[in-house]
């Protein structure tokens, strides 16, 4: 049960290290990617200059970008709008919805999407219950929200489990 629902089928540094050439490889049309300490820091207002490029590059490849959030309607919006990039706010994930909406918002099929995210409890294991092929990446700050806190004091152990049945090869 663990492998099935917790288990990314990727895992990479940061967000950079997924390019259009990697996306292309696997015939990814869209990415459905998290916000707050998967893109940048859950306290950073506003995209740095590295990851317009990132987005622009992603556009010249054709390849479609929505941000997908649990935050609010203000904080996603303003991170966003700017950058013209299409989102959902309090997206209730691991819930399904969310996902499958900017699937249909984007105008492609499931198959043709990866969930980008930091943590196993939201972004993974809603990827994983839904179909989805799913990147885990290091979390962008080593602080975190209240509620973030305690999810990842189980991704801990959810890892741990992971790591010492042997599903894990990478080093954390």
């Amino acid at each position: 049960m663990l492998k099935k629902f917790f288990l990314p089928d990727e895992f990479v540094k940061n967000i950079f290290h997924i390019t259009p050439e990697k996306l292309k490889e696997r015939n990814v049309k869209g990415i459905i990617t998290d916000l707050d300490n998967t893109l940048v820091e859950w306290d950073r207002p506003n995209a740095t200059p590295r990851l317009i490029e990132w987005f622009e590059e992603m556009k010249e490849h054709g390849i479609k970008v929505t941000i997908v959030s649990n935050n609010n309607e203000r904080r996603v919006k303003l991170f966003s709008e700017p950058l013209g990039i299409p989102f959902i706010y309090k997206a209730r994930k691991p819930m399904g919805k969310a996902f499958n909406r900017a699937v249909r918002n984007m105008e492609l099929k499931k198959e043709d999407c990866v969930v980008i995210g930091d943590q196993l409890l939201t972004d993974v294991l809603g990827g994983n219950r839904n179909g989805y092929h799913t990147i885990l990446v290091v979390p962008v700050a080593s602080s975190d929200g209240f509620i973030t806190r305690f999810n990842r004091q189980v991704e801990r152990r959810i890892l741990s489990a992971l790591k010492r049945k042997g599903h894990i090869q990478w080093e954390e």
